[in-house]
């Protein structure tokens, strides 16, 4: 497993598996929070960089959405530390199996059900500030996907809201995507927040990427239209 720092208090974790794909630590002021769970084979590298790292303990995982890549280690990474998991409410129905995910023929579960608790919302159903980090609900390549936000970091955890090659923002991958055009609507998020960096599941660092959201919105857009 690859260990990358992101920023002052962001760490990223990859491994390969066909594509490459990571999990992030943020150091919290009372201890760590993790964000994605990544593959079942990464679970004792997380728990061991953590203790490395010597930052206080992991407090909870959080997720930007339930595909197996990003929750495989949590049930390796719960027998060893009891702390709670999250994911956006419309999420779990199709985390736990009582849904299939859209796109797939049936439902699966890739978690026990009742693990998993619902992020905090307000009356407006903002999601609600947890640690350093803020979620964004930003569906499309699942129906409950969120990006995490590091105000004082200025980075965006994105998971799976893009890939990205040669430091370019390009679309998530289509066979894993539910809505390609609700996707392309989420990706708006970027205009709003201006990260500094982005970071997501498959791919490398996106530096400034709120300068390239219009071309990438655009060139998604047309692939489409001459795809339909």
């Amino acid at each position: 497993m690859k260990i990358d720092q992101v920023s002052d208090h962001i760490w990223s974790l990859k491994t390969w598996m066909l594509i490459p794909i990571h999990v992030w630590v943020v150091v919290e002021e009372n201890g760590v929070t993790l964000v994605d769970a990544g593959l079942s084979s990464m679970a004792k590298g997380i728990l061991n960089f953590i203790e490395q790292l010597n930052a206080g303990p992991l407090k909870r995982i959080v997720l930007t959405h339930g595909h197996s890549d990003h929750v495989g280690a949590i049930k390796r990474i719960l027998k060893v530390k009891t702390v709670p998991v999250f994911a956006h409410r419309i999420e779990i129905p199709y985390m736990e199996g009582d849904y299939p995910y859209p796109g797939r023929k049936k439902a699966t579960a890739s978690v026990k059900k009742g693990l998993i608790h619902a992020f905090s919302e307000d009356e407006n159903k903002n999601l609600q500030t947890f640690g350093s980090l803020t979620p964004f609900f930003t569906p499309g390549h699942s129906p409950g996907h969120v990006a995490f936000f590091h105000h004082e970091d200025r980075v965006l955890l994105a998971g799976d809201l893009f890939t990205s090659k040669k430091g370019k923002l390009h679309k998530p991958i289509p066979m894993f995507t539910a809505d390609m055009n609700q996707a392309v609507k989420s990706s708006r998020v970027v205009s709003q927040l201006k990260p500094e960096r982005l970071e997501v599941c498959h791919g490398k660092s996106v530096f400034l990427p709120a300068d390239q959201i219009d071309e990438y919105i655009d060139n998604t857009r047309y692939e489409s239209m001459m795809k339909g």
